[in-house]
C-alpha cells in the first residue's frame, strides 16, 4: 500500500485518479479548495482543504506520501483568466513546495497536456493547421507549465500528456505509451479514455518508469 495526495481530486481526471489509486489498495489523499464538491466516500480516502498555488500547503500535504498527483487545471470560461499564470505558478508552487521537503520529498505525478506533443519534427499538435482555437491557450499554458518541470533536476517528476482527444470512456487496460509525439492509430485518429489514462498515471506512481520525463498514451 502507498500512500498519494492528490491536488484537483474533484476534476475527471482527477475523479477517476482517485478511484483507481483506491481500488488498487492505496491510501488517498484529496486536496480541494472546496471539500464539499467531493462525492467520493472511502476508508483510504482523506479529503482536506488547501490551495496548490501555495507551497506551504503543498509541502504540509506531502509530508508521508510516497507520490503527489497533479490533476489541476485552469479555469475555463472565465473572462480575464490566464491558463499560462495559473498553471505555472501550480508548477513553480508544487516544486517550492516538494523541495522543502528535501531528501523526504515524494514523486511528483502531472496531469498534462497534449498540445505540446510533435506531430512531425520541430511542429507541435498545437501550432499545427486545425488546432481547435477553443483548446489553443490551454494547450499553450500546458507546454509552459511543462517547461517549469523540464527545468527541475533536483525531484523526482513525470509529465503525463494524453492523446490528441481524451473523454470518458471504457475502462480496458490495452494502450500505448509513447515520449514526445503524439501517438495515433491506423486510421490517423489520436484517443484515450480518461479511465484508461489514469491506469497509466497510476501505473507511474507505483512503478516509477519516466522518471523526469514528459510521456504520453493513447490507444
Amino acid at each position: 500500500m502507498a500512500k498519494f495526495v492528490i491536488f484537483g481530486g474533484s476534476g475527471m481526471i482527477g475523479q477517476r485518479a482517485v478511484r483507481e489509486a483506491l481500488d488498487r489498495g492505496h491510501e488517498v489523499t484529496i486536496v480541494v479548495r472546496h471539500p464539499a464538491k467531493v462525492t467520493e466516500s472511502h476508508p483510504n480516502l482523506t479529503v482536506t482543504s488547501g490551495d496548490v498555488s501555495d507551497p506551504g500547503t503543498v509541502a504540509k500535504a506531502a509530508i508521508g506520501a510516497d507520490a503527489v498527483i497533479s490533476a489541476v487545471s485552469p479555469p475555463r470560461g472565465v473572462p480575464g483568466s490566464d491558463p499560462a499564470a495559473v498553471l505555472t505558478a501550480v508548477a513553480e508552487s508544487l516544486v517550492a513546495g516538494l523541495r522543502s521537503l528535501g531528501s523526504d520529498a515524494p514523486r511528483l505525478l502531472v496531469v498534462g497536456g497534449a498540445g505540446s506533443l510533435e506531430v512531425a519534427p520541430e511542429v507541435r499538435l498545437v501550432d499545427a493547421p486545425g488546432f481547435p482555437d477553443l483548446y489553443k491557450a490551454e494547450a499553450l499554458a500546458q507546454g509552459e507549465a511543462l517547461a517549469v518541470y523540464r527545468g527541475v533536476t533536483d525531484l523526482d517528476w513525470s509529465y503525463l500528456s494524453p492523446a490528441a482527444s481524451i473523454a470518458p470512456g471504457e475502462r480496458t487496460g490495452t494502450f500505448r505509451l509513447g515520449g514526445d509525439q503524439l501517438l495515433s492509430d491506423a486510421d490517423g485518429n489520436s484517443h484515450i479514455s480518461a479511465e484508461d489514462y489514469v491506469i497509466a498515471l497510476v501505473d507511474e506512481a507505483e512503478e516509477s518508469k519516466h522518471v523526469r520525463r514528459r510521456f504520453t498514451v493513447a490507444y
